[in-house]
């Protein structure tokens, strides 16, 4: 197929590219430099800092139109601070004036944004586009501490404030359980191990771009925004002055407690943000000025990003002539440089995408915003690749290997999974004891350090699930038939096998590597339906083929076995002091042919789910133990720092006023007070999943780290699972730390030598790791949002119960029962007469007073507060991806329409626990 170009026909100096030639059209202006290609940056160049150091012969960029002048007279007043020397951030991060953080901008109001602070107290608060110096979110910043008279002031009758926790959730996954990807039209799926964490919707509440305008306050200039009610897609309240007090004549005659620490960006030391953006091109609004000559206007869809100015040479030919054909044209766009003395970055138009609302071009504008490579493997890459197929295991490897091939080992995977990367086994001993094993496949084999493919694993760090296909981190022919557990099939693998008492009790342990033949590759379901019939023999037809060595009536007592001793596992762990926070899923199922979601459901996690779950979480606390006694310097572990304690406390403190019975003194303690009944009703579910969800916030990102960089022990917990140490071992198809954790095991059993590696190396590869995992998770929950947008366009409006999460000044947040997606409902989008929001106690409450439907009916009221239960009606917006929810209007005592009580105990018949979808 040839490339498309853009409707114009032709782009100015448009040129064809290798990568994805059916549908990719990029600039020659980007794609000239060698190094800037859209998705296989050179390795080693850190992510998101562009190789280009400017734009190609495009002049002046719209800032510098008076900075060329020699004169000082009338030249441009910068709006934005010129960076701190490199020296002297160094310098004032060692003396303590000066603090690093991850900038996290706010999705539902971009003109705030926080860095964590190091002392794990109330975050630091960032006001506004000028405070932010042209960070990004998601930047490694430094900031400087402003005059205590220029903190936030936090107003406690004010709830409009935004929580400090980004939207973007960095609930880890061991906090969530193991939970099934979500089955993709491609039947590409992720290992069982693999879980997507809670998945907040932030698209439904960003601010619009309004008119923007410099204002002076205490000798600060600030950039406000100023938004038009006509212009909010979203229907949200004005911003108004009372919702961002930043600035105080007179703050010390307030309580500690009420400010907050306010900074500006000094300087960035990470540009970890892609700079690479989706959205719509404009023409600027001055017709007579010289810059609508010379420039568009790109106006992101992640309000978060600034708007750019992109030259019209690179935009299509008749854009200036037929704007209006290009308003729902999705473009790429890179920011190339964004100068001080102008309120727009600059930045170069690298492709269009297609329609706005389609899904491939928005999922390869979240895959392009997010930095994740899908190009296709380059043929240096495929060369490492065995050549002669089909491959079959040299014979010394027999002799190198513990030979498994005849025991009764099998997988349990989703059913339209190709990447097998876990088995299991579980003989049992004639003491009464059982020998269990778990086998993982061996890439570290296929992936020679080094080599072209081991730097590109690296630089991809992890595969990405979206909900239609898998940007895969390895090639295919490695994660579906090489490396993947297929049945009947000789495989090398790498084991931890164990005697284990009925109790779970570890007897013995081995590691080593392993050839096995698995005899059957079971799905969640197969493993399922043994477990809740143990007694009676599952009919052939309804089992997948078993090797003739083994019998089904084998198979089903060793999932039996292993069932009853994960049980045991199970309780200990919690016993123990594990903490688990569940969080609803979704699930899709596709048109297969149209590839459009036909439904979605809130996916239930099973006992099958949690057997596999306790032996990959057994199986990688067994190998941090090894191979931190043998690399006490050198081993990739993972933690899970404790939770933000200001936020944790302010949780406390509501939990206590509103008398919730909540113990947040341990993790343990936390999830005993979560696994408490809320009542017996059918609601009991629904009030856990908000509460958790409020627990959830302050949580911190479980991250990878080499054990040399960090002096305290103490700082290896794993708070969620509270155990000393953990890592990650049971899915190297699909994350490159496994493969480094494989290849440090190999090293502590003298299968090879010692890794190669300094500690600030590895350090380094475990900070990336740790990007790419979250950008990963990001674009998984995006991808979520993508397709249930999609659904509510084709199929809306979708009606359903939900309970209300959290109460603001003039909107609050609902969870979707029925969906298990969260949102946000605005009173200025419903008919009412009026709203009063008050606070009992800490507890917040909004009253809406409903315009009656007939003028002789009284107004009905309507009390919102936490855990209130409520009507929404979720419906497409104009705009091609946004769909917002509304509340049904109640009857005239305001309560719940009759109409929908039949439905309502429909749709409670099951207890959805959890959803899974990667």
């Amino acid at each position: 197929m040839t490339t498309e170009l853009l409707k114009a026909g032709t782009l100015s100096r448009a040129v064809e590219v290798s990568l994805d030639l059916e549908r990719r059209v990029t600039l020659e202006p980007i794609m000239s430099h060698p190094d800037y290609r859209m998705n296989l940056r050179p390795l080693g160049t850190p992510r998101g800092v562009s190789t280009v150091a400017g734009p190609h012969d495009i002049g002046a960029s719209p800032g510098d139109k008076k900075s060329k002048n020699k004169s000082t007279r009338g030249k441009k007043k910068s709006i934005f601070e010129t960076y701190m020397f490199k020296e002297d951030v160094s310098e004032g991060l060692k003396r303590g004036t000066l603090i690093q953080g991850v900038l996290r901008i706010n999705p539902k109001k971009f003109h705030e944004a926080f860095i964590p602070s190091p002392d794990g107290d109330r975050d630091i608060f960032i006001d506004g586009v000028v405070a932010r110096n042209r960070a990004l979110n998601g930047d490694l910043v430094v900031v400087k501490l402003l005059p205590e008279e220029q903190w936030k002031v936090v107003k406690p009758e004010n709830n409009d404030k935004e929580t400090e926790a980004a939207y973007e959730s960095d609930i880890p996954e061991e906090l969530c359980g193991r939970h099934l990807p979500q089955q993709s039209l491609k039947s590409y799926n992720d290992s069982p191990d693999v879980i997507i964490e809670a998945q907040f919707d932030g698209s439904d509440s960003e601010d619009g771009h309004g008119i923007t305008q410099n204002v002076l306050v205490d000798d600060v200039k600030k950039l406000s925004v100023c938004v038009s009610e006509k212009g909010r897609e979203d229907g949200d309240a004005p911003v108004t002055k009372d919702e961002t007090t930043c600035i105080s004549q007179d703050t010390r005659a307030l309580p500690e407690k009420s400010l907050q620490r306010s900074a500006k960006v000094v300087y960035i030391l990470e540009k970890k943000h892609s700079r690479a953006a989706t959205g719509f091109l404009k023409l600027l609004a001055d017709k007579n000025s010289e810059l609508f000559r010379k420039y568009a206007l790109f106006s992101p869809s992640d309000h978060r990003v600034p708007r750019i100015y992109v030259p019209l040479k690179d935009c299509p030919q008749d854009f200036v002539a037929r704007p209006k054909d290009y308003a729902n044209t999705l473009f790429i766009c890179r920011i190339v440089d964004w100068k001080e003395d102008c309120n727009f970055a600059l930045g170069q138009l690298a492709k269009s995408l297609g329609q706005a609302g389609e899904i491939e071009p928005e999922t390869e504008g979240i895959l392009t915003e997010y930095g994740v490579d899908f190009s296709d493997f380059s043929s240096e890459v495929l060369e490492c690749l065995p050549q002669g197929l089909p491959w079959t295991i040299p014979p010394e490897e027999f002799s190198k290997r513990r030979d498994l091939r005849k025991d009764c080992i099998f997988t349990i995977d989703p059913s339209t999974a190709r990447d097998l990367d876990d088995a299991l086994s579980c003989k049992p001993l004639a003491d009464g004891n059982f020998e269990v094993g778990v086998h993982i496949a061996d890439v570290s084999y296929f992936v020679p350090e080094g080599s072209d493919l081991d730097k590109v694993a690296a630089e991809r760090a992890t595969s990405v699930y979206l909900v239609q296909k898998v940007v895969p981190m390895l090639p295919r022919l490695l994660c579906e038939e090489l490396c993947s557990l297929n049945p009947m099939s000789d495989k090398l693998t790498f084991s931890v096998i164990w005697t284990l008492t009925p109790e779970g009790k570890i007897l013995d342990e081995w590691f080593g590597r392993t050839i096995i033949c698995s005899c059957t590759k079971l799905s969640y379901e197969h493993a399922q339906s043994m477990i809740e019939s143990p007694t009676e023999k599952i009919p052939v037809k309804e089992l997948p083929p078993i090797s003739p060595e083994h019998s089904s009536e084998e198979v089903h007592q060793a999932v039996l076995n292993l069932h009853q001793i994960a049980k045991q596992l199970r309780q200990q762990r919690f016993a123990d002091g594990a903490l688990r926070l569940d969080q609803l899923k979704l699930a899709f199922t596709l048109d297969h042919e149209t590839g459009l979601p036909q439904g979605c459901h809130i996916y239930e996690y099973r006992d099958s789910n949690k057997l596999v779950e306790e032996f990959m979480l057994l199986a990688n606390m067994a190998v941090a133990h090894k191979i931190h006694r043998a690399f006490p310097e050198q081993a990739l572990l993972r933690r899970h720092p404790p939770p933000q304690t200001r936020m944790l406390n302010d949780l406390v403190e509501f939990c206590d006023q509103t008398g919730l019975p909540v113990d947040f003194s341990s993790a343990g303690a936390l999830n005993k007070s979560l696994t408490q009944t809320f009542g017996d009703d059918k609601y009991s579910l629904a009030r856990k999943e908000v509460l958790t969800n409020m627990c959830s916030r302050p949580m911190q990102m479980a991250l990878y780290f080499c054990s040399g960089l960090l002096q305290d022990p103490a700082q290896f917990r794993h708070y969620a699972l509270n155990v000393p140490l953990y890592t990650h071992f049971t899915s190297p198809i699909r994350r490159f730390a496994d493969v480094l954790v494989h290849r440090l095991l190999a090293a502590a059993l003298g299968y090879r030598e010692q890794l190669d590696m300094a500690p600030d190396t590895l350090q380094k590869q475990a900070d990336h790791c740790n990007d790419r995992r979250m950008a990963s998770k990001r674009v998984q929950e995006l991808s979520t949002g993508l397709f249930f947008a999609v659904l509510v366009k084709e199929s809306g409006p979708l009606e359903s119960e939900a309970m209300v999460m959290g109460v603001l000044n003039q909107a609050f947040d609902v969870l979707v029962l029925r969906y298990g997606v969260q949102k946000r409902i605005y009173c200025n989008a419903l008919a009412l007469r009026s709203h009063h929001f008050q606070k009992v106690g800490k507890k917040p409450e909004l009253t809406l007073v409903w315009e009656p439907e007939d003028m002789e009916q009284e107004p009905a009221q309507q009390v919102i507060t936490i855990f209130s239960l409520v009507e929404v009606v979720l419906q497409a917006e104009s705009t091609a991806l946004k769909y917002s929810a509304i509340l049904k209007r109640p009857d005239t005592h305001g309560h719940l329409g009759p109409e929908k009580e039949e439905e309502e105990e429909e749709e409670s018949d099951g207890e959805p626990e959890d959803s899974s979808t990667s």
